[in-house]
């Protein structure tokens, strides 16, 4: 048979259990009350636990501040499940965690609870319930805050001492994480009256990983620290130091000093402290389990960083998809095929072609520099303000100056791109600007390749610069292929780049094919070269075509 316990959690921070030994469970402010809420705020008849059906069921009394259970006010009743926190509506009040235990360990909870845990040195089953609850503390997944108190409590009743102070190590500075005494109150920080440069001294110069001479407290060298300071009749420092679970699922302990996180420090001034050596391995115990909590809490502080830059990168890559063109010709004067494949470090490609009157076509190809949503949203801000620009209604120059404004007002040289600007008429006449952009390839039918290269700098980068615009006139069956640097750099595994050369043997072999399948080789052919290795940018490439009279 399964036993309900509640972790009760009062506004002063001390922590007792309860037992439910009895349905209905009454909880409130009045006094017959199965567990009195000693707050104002709480009703006299708050809420209330009741079995039904072999379920634990919580019911609010029609509270005036209501009951919430895991952050979330309840409508009148709710099951509870193994580590529930339930809540009483006000801030700084009681805290509840509903737990359900076996039978066994309710007996030996029960049979704990008879021996008293300071009547004189702590008896040998004081100290196993004190490393009970830190396992069931551990269990029941509290707060990483909740767990250290808990070891701390535990070591408190191993030892006899009368306060304990856990300190994490930050930079080169011992902070106070936990500060607790033996009645299990929260003890003020400003009363430690050990210097921490002094803890951390000793910590620094002990010889053995995992325990500290306490000779090395002499504060004879350190004029600010008075005797009376130091009038301990006991202290005892244990490191915490870095550890790891290994392949056998085994807790293994880092020996080098540099994975020291903190100690938890120990002192009494009543008695002196006399620790066998399984006091000194109940201590290394609770150190490791304490440890091993921060460790679990740095992993998983770092998966959810990783699953936060996760969201952006698809974000980023919906953002870029996004600006990819939706339809593109296939038939008529004018043709054009583009792909882009993402990497997983997002990049900001920017690729559009679009018909701006019926015998008049524009297209851009832009790479802003840097990774991530940043890039993404800049190349965003590109494409609208080409859109606000026109192709149409002025000249390449001009719209290359406005949007270079435009950037550099908003990134102040930051964030740049580079970028490929052309506009083709139905008469093969072909206008382009080239601001620092990978040099496209026009591909004349005869395999012919003529490089377009820059005639400026990248656009966002240096404020009221001109942008040159070249003129080329294309035959019929000539095609433009541009693209950005993460098609030429595309990488293979020993290293070596794509380049263009081995873009340009493609292209004359050919020549003639279409625009789709074009692409497609030329897609083909850098996914063969890099065999799978993942790339650190988006491979983006737009293939266009002159077909007059088609």
């Amino acid at each position: 048979m399964n036993h309900a316990t509640l972790l009760v959690m009062n506004p002063s921070g001390n922590r007792t259990r309860v037992a439910i030994t009895r349905f209905p469970f009454e909880i409130g402010r009045q006094a017959g009350n199965d567990l009195v809420l000693r707050d104002n705020r709480a009703s006299r008849h708050h809420a209330r636990i009741v079995e039904a059906n072999g379920d634990f069921i919580v019911e609010d009394l029609q509270s005036r501040h209501g009951v919430y259970v895991n952050g979330k006010r309840i409508d009148s009743t709710q099951r509870l499940n193994n580590s529930d926190c339930i809540e009483f509506g006000v801030q700084d009040s009681y805290k509840l965690i509903f737990t359900v235990e076996e039978a066994e360990i309710q007996k030996l909870m029960e049979q704990m609870s008879t021996t008293s845990i300071r009547s004189g040195a702590p008896s040998n089953l004081a100290k196993l319930r004190a490393l009970v609850e830190v396992a069931r503390t551990v269990q029941n997944s509290l707060s990483t805050e909740t767990v250290l108190s808990a070891v701390v409590d535990a070591a408190l009743t191993v030892t006899g001492s009368q306060r304990g102070f856990l300190f994490l190590l930050n930079g080169e500075e011992l902070e106070i994480s936990v500060a607790r005494d033996d009645r299990g109150m929260a003890v003020p920080f400003h009363e430690l009256l050990v210097p921490p440069r002094l803890i951390l001294r000793a910590l620094r110069d002990r010889r053995d990983p995992l325990s500290v001479r306490l000779d090395s407290l002499d504060p004879s060298d350190d004029p600010d620290v008075s005797t009376a300071q130091l009038a301990l009749n006991s202290a005892v420092c244990v490191p915490l130091v870095r550890v790891r679970t290994g392949s056998s699922e085994e807790t293994l302990v880092m020996s080098a000093k540099a994975d020291t996180l903190g100690v938890i420090f120990l002192e009494s001034r009543l008695g002196k402290t006399d620790l066998t050596i399984g006091d000194r391995e109940l201590l290394q115990t609770l150190a490791i389990e304490a440890s091993t909590i921060l460790e679990n809490a740095r992993l998983l502080e770092q998966e959810r960083l990783r699953q936060k830059m996760e969201e952006e990168l698809k974000i980023a890559r919906e953002i870029q998809q996004n600006l990819m063109p939706r339809r593109l010709p296939s038939t008529g004067w004018f043709r054009a095929a583009a792909s882009s494949i993402p990497s997983h470090q997002v990049g900001g490609d920017y690729c559009d072609v679009s018909e701006l009157e019926p015998d008049v076509w524009g297209f851009v190809v832009a790479d802003v520099s840097g990774k991530g949503v940043s890039s993404a949203l800049l190349a965003s801000l590109i494409q609208g303000a080409f859109l606000a620009g026109g192709y149409a209604d002025m000249r390449i120059d001009q719209l290359m100056a406005h949007v270079n404004q435009f950037l550099t007002e908003r990134t102040e040289g930051e964030k740049y791109a580079t970028l490929f600007c052309g506009v083709l008429g139905r008469d093969g006449l072909l206008r382009w600007s080239n601001a620092g952009h990978c040099p496209p390839m026009i591909i004349r039918r005869g395999g012919e390749i003529l490089k377009l290269e820059a005639t400026g700098v990248p656009i966002g980068m240096l404020p009221n610069v001109t942008f040159a615009v070249e003129h080329t006139q294309l035959e019929p069956g000539d095609k433009i292929l541009a693209y950005t640097d993460g098609v030429s750099e595309a990488q293979n595994r020993a290293g070596h780049f794509f380049d263009t050369q081995r873009m340009e043997l493609l292209l004359r072999a050919n020549a003639a094919k279409p625009c789709d399948q074009l692409i497609q080789l030329l897609i083909r052919a850098v996914e063969n070269f890099t065999e799978d290795f993942p790339q650190s940018d988006d491979i983006t490439a737009v293939v266009m075509e002159y077909a007059p009279g088609q």
